[in-house]
């Protein structure tokens, strides 16, 4: 395994960290509101009236497609009563958004059209009373929002260190293979999110990744701020002849848009705090990872790819997705094994390999945002967040 920009501090976070709802109340705050979240791609709403929605804690988010064809994000609440607007994951509302309380309507630009018995209301404003703008970005095609406004960087700028070489992929020109898929567990965030960019535990823990990848799992933290954790391997290195992994090599024809050393490279990037691209030759998608409490959390995922309909590229999705449903049924034990340990009284905080230099820098991350976790034993629930304040100062 190779690595790079080693960092200097090897302990892991305290175990309180990820059973404390009061402190998965400061992460909220300091981290997930704060940091850009994906809602989807411009190809899932293709065309005018199509929206897509997105939930994090109890913010309700829809992109929608104006009659102008401009993408927009708003709060999915009617100004009148906060009643919910668009249900489902994705759909079309037509020409316009009517409220299913009162029949308020909006454009599909965001603007209140329609308020039944308008003359009842005093020194009332229209303008006043739209849909409410959510601060968004596109980046490569995928919609992001910010539900907090920060003097951060965009998402562009958090991928400056890999712009170039995700350039080739295409993202821009992807095209959704199915619809969102919802995966619970019953775990902190954190676990989904750590295991993601441990390496050393490939090996060990699965054999047949391991076994397609060989020796060549790697391993970096991208960049001034580290945004984004990058983990790649080749899968020409195969140590072992599965049937499912000489297939996917044999199979996979070559793709014109991709560079010699990416035809069999397998590309993952981790944006901070809780999204990841998994980025194949012959497709990509993303997971999201929904904190939903201190111990449970939800896995958002959708797979995109340029449009191919040669038999042997939709071959070798299918063993992609073979190889990986194995791997995630064995990372799902484990996370699970993790959390577990994290509530008993034998387990604090354990070291890290240097190598190791993405679960170092997220755990430097989360001291940096919320100082309290630099605590080994948990504070008192009801003053987690005055001492977090104090020792901000």
């Amino acid at each position: 395994m190779s690595t790079k920009q080693p960092a200097t501090n090897y302990q892991s976070l305290p175990s309180w960290t990820y059973t404390s709802e009061a402190f998965f109340q400061l992460e909220k705050q300091h981290l997930f509101l704060t940091s850009w979240q994906l809602v989807c791609h411009l190809s899932n709403i293709p065309n005018s009236g199509d929206y897509f929605t997105f939930e994090l804690f109890n913010e309700r988010i829809i992109a929608l497609r104006g009659d102008d064809n401009v993408v927009r994000a708003f709060h999915n609440v009617c100004a009148h009563r906060a009643a919910r607007l668009l249900d489902g994951d994705s759909g079309n509302c037509g020409k316009r958004l009517t409220c299913p309380y009162h029949n308020w309507r909006y454009d599909l630009r965001g603007n209140l059209t329609n308020v039944p018995y308008r003359d009842q209301f005093v020194d009332f404003d229209e303008t006043q009373n739209g849909l409410v703008a959510v601060e968004m970005e596109i980046f490569q095609g995928f919609i992001f929002v910010r539900l907090a406004s920060v003097d951060g960087p965009s998402v562009a700028e958090q991928f400056t260190p890999y712009s170039e070489e995700i350039k080739q992929y295409r993202f821009e020109e992807l095209q959704p293979l199915a619809r969102v898929l919802m995966r619970p567990r019953d775990v902190n965030w954190k676990q989904i999110a750590d295991n993601y960019v441990d390496a050393l535990h490939i090996p060990i823990a699965h054999p047949g990744l391991s076994a397609l990848v060989g020796n060549s799992y790697g391993v970096e933290v991208g960049g001034e701020g580290g945004y984004v954790h990058k983990m790649w391997s080749d899968v020409r290195n195969s140590r072992k002849n599965s049937l499912s992994n000489r297939l996917y090599n044999e199979i996979l024809p070559a793709l014109e848009h991709l560079s010699a050393d990416k035809q069999r490279q397998w590309v993952y990037y981790r944006l901070w705090p809780n999204l990841a691209f998994d980025v194949y030759p012959e497709q990509m998608d993303f997971m999201q990872f929904i904190p939903i409490s201190a111990g449970k959390t939800l896995i958002r995922e959708l797979p995109y790819a340029l449009p191919d309909e040669r038999r042997e590229v939709q071959i070798a999705r299918y063993l992609n997705w073979r190889i990986n449903r194995q791997v995630n049924a064995e990372d799902t034990d484990l996370i699970s094994r993790v959390q577990d340990g994290m509530g008993t009284s034998g387990f604090n905080s354990g070291p890290l390999a240097k190598t190791e230099v993405c679960l170092i820098d997220s755990a430097e991350k989360i001291r940096a945002a919320m100082p309290v976790a630099r605590l080994s034993h948990q504070p008192d629930e009801q003053e987690m967040a005055t001492i977090n304040r104090q020792m901000l100062l």
